[in-house]
């Protein structure tokens, strides 16, 4: 296993897996023919790609002018009507596609409390305007995912139709097996 912090379109070789997690909201709509054709061009015939992104749920939107300004300069959250027809164009193959509907609502609240909980050395780090700028981006961001349509999807894709497995067992069995290992090997494994 390998892993690469680096430009997408500069990945060369063949790969058997490719998982991209947090970046896909930074591509652009422009290019993502361009970036499904490059995990065309490296995945093996028999490789399955997984893309996790932030979406959202209802039609395509624009990126809020406070967000874009001050927290995600070029970011966009993308819709699946636009993520799809990309991942079509490239003549791939959906395996699976996970909606992850408030779980990201969650993880935010939990970082807003631990913001609250270290606010004093973030404000001495930074200075007050961050952090109340930093607050109001969980809040909000909080709200989005829980009343706005803002999710997390996760697309399995590859080359080949069966190059997948045709259910969810898999990850069950890995589960079970992984599951008597002490909990530090099996965070380092996951």
């Amino acid at each position: 296993m390998r892993f690469e912090l680096c430009d997408y379109r500069n990945v060369s070789g063949r790969l058997d897996r490719a998982v991209s997690v947090g970046m896909f909201e930074h591509v652009g709509t422009r290019h993502y023919d361009q970036y499904f054709g490059v995990i065309r061009r490296i995945l093996a015939d028999d490789g399955i790609a997984l893309l996790h992104s932030i979406g959202r749920a209802n039609r395509i939107g624009t990126t809020n002018r406070w967000i874009r300004k001050y927290i995600f300069p070029g970011g966009y959250i993308p819709a699946l009507s636009e993520v799809i027809p990309a991942i079509e164009r490239e003549a791939l193959h959906i395996a699976d596609i996970e909606i992850l509907r408030l779980h990201y609502a969650e993880t935010l609240r939990h970082w807003s409390a631990r913001f609250q909980q270290n606010r004093a050395n973030a404000e001495r780090l930074y200075d007050e305007r961050f952090c109340r700028m930093w607050e109001f981006y969980l809040a909000a961001s909080e709200m989005a995912f829980r009343r706005l349509g803002h999710m997390v999807f996760q697309i399995q894709f590859a080359k080949r139709q069966d190059a997948a497995p045709m259910t969810r067992d898999y990850i069950e069995a890995w589960e079970r097996a992984h599951r008597q290992l002490p909990s530090r090997i099996r965070a380092l494994s996951a």
